[in-house]
């Protein structure tokens, strides 16, 4: 199967790492997205890979970057912008990657991507599915990129009961991550 995932400065990367350990080398090639302004998920995710490297020989990953469709502090107005541009980025590594799934925990960086994942299965292109995992820290409230892949992803993963209750399409298993 081939997977994307996404990974951005701090938890989120974090968090996404610790879900694809629990994952079989089934899962590759690996594809990690982040946004083009982060600067460490690069060297969280190569490290995790090494270590990968060891337990399955024949572990394959790459590594993208694309614009951020909003940056912290960013006016609503011109993020509009921002992420419509990010989303035409995105639509041709999409395109190239044609993943089976896309995993991601809650950065910016990963609606553009699931946007343009969406339509390449309305086109009839190829059909991923979307497994989204809110982050740990969003006790009793989603996360903005939460609110919005609410609506379009396939699984929809929460970590807190509160969530599951105001939420009722997703699904709560415990803390995960």
């Amino acid at each position: 199967l081939t997977a994307v995932y996404f990974a951005f400065t701090g938890g989120h990367t974090t968090e996404i790492l610790r879900l694809l350990s629990c994952l079989s080398e089934s899962y590759s090639p690996r594809h990690y997205i982040f946004a083009d302004s982060d600067k460490m998920s690069e060297a969280k995710i190569r490290s995790f890979e090494q270590k990968r490297s060891e337990t399955f020989s024949n572990s394959q990953f790459t590594l993208d970057r694309i614009p951020r469709s909003r940056e912290v502090r960013q006016s609503w107005t011109s993020s509009v912008v921002t992420t419509l541009y990010s989303i035409l980025y995105s639509l041709p590594l999409t395109y190239k990657l044609k993943p089976d799934l896309i995993l991601c925990n809650g950065p910016g960086t990963c609606v553009p991507v699931c946007i343009s994942a969406l339509l390449l299965g309305l086109l009839g292109i190829k059909r991923a599915i979307i497994v989204y995992v809110e982050s740990i820290c969003r006790v009793e409230t989603l996360s903005l990129s939460g609110k919005i892949l609410y609506h379009f992803s396939d699984y929809f993963i929460v970590q807190w009961p509160d969530l599951k209750e105001k939420y009722p399409k997703s699904v709560y298993l415990g803390r995960i991550v």
